[in-house]
């Protein structure tokens, strides 16, 4: 009797679903209209609940950032960005240009910045997320590290990696280097 021959071990292969594939497993009642999930990879990721630090970070943050850009941009609050074929994060807040009548989510073209507050979810914006904003060539991506109170600003995208940090604290502030004209100060932020 002949020995039996033994397949080879194979890891499971994860499907990635298509922007295009989202929005009908949505508009099919798969995803339900109040579920808060994104689209990373090709992945659908369950994003964390929306705890009251949070809100009220990202609420100091729109009002600051409001105050100082102009008509041409585009101010989104934790909306849907379009990043490709397989991805549509949503940062907490994305600065991109404005179009007047354009009925689109901003691509990584229309981008000038996008933050994330992280006070739950550090690991996953600093590991998942920026870097996926640097491989599309987002230029700038800040994150606020509320377990530090710290500031930080990441420019100069390449190979999926920000190759400068710019990091702000408690009596200090970073100026965009995309749109020069916007300041954001961590004391600011926590008033």
């Amino acid at each position: 009797m002949a020995a039996p021959v033994l397949q080879e071990a194979t890891a499971p292969k994860r499907y990635r679903f298509t922007v295009e594939q989202y929005y009908q497993m949505s508009a099919a009642g798969i995803l339900a209209p109040d579920e808060r999930v994104e689209l990373i990879e090709g992945e659908i990721i369950k994003m964390a609940a929306i705890g009251p630090t949070h809100s009220w970070l990202v609420d100091n943050l729109t009002r600051t950032v409001y105050r100082q850009i102009g008509d041409d941009v585009r101010l989104g609050v934790q909306n849907p960005i379009h990043l490709g074929l397989r991805s549509e994060p949503q940062p907490d807040l994305c600065v991109s240009r404005y179009y007047p009548g354009r009925r689109a989510h901003p691509t990584s073209e229309d981008i000038h910045f996008v933050v994330e507050v992280s006070d739950t979810t550090l690991d996953y914006d600093r590991n998942t997320k920026l870097p996926l904003y640097a491989a599309v060539g987002i230029a700038e991506s800040w994150l606020f590290d509320v377990s530090t109170w710290t500031l930080e600003r990441h420019t100069d995208p390449r190979d999926g990696v920000y190759q400068q940090i710019a990091r702000a604290g408690r009596g200090e502030s970073l100026a965009s280097t995309t749109l020069p004209g916007i300041t954001l100060a961590v004391d600011d932020l926590l008033r």
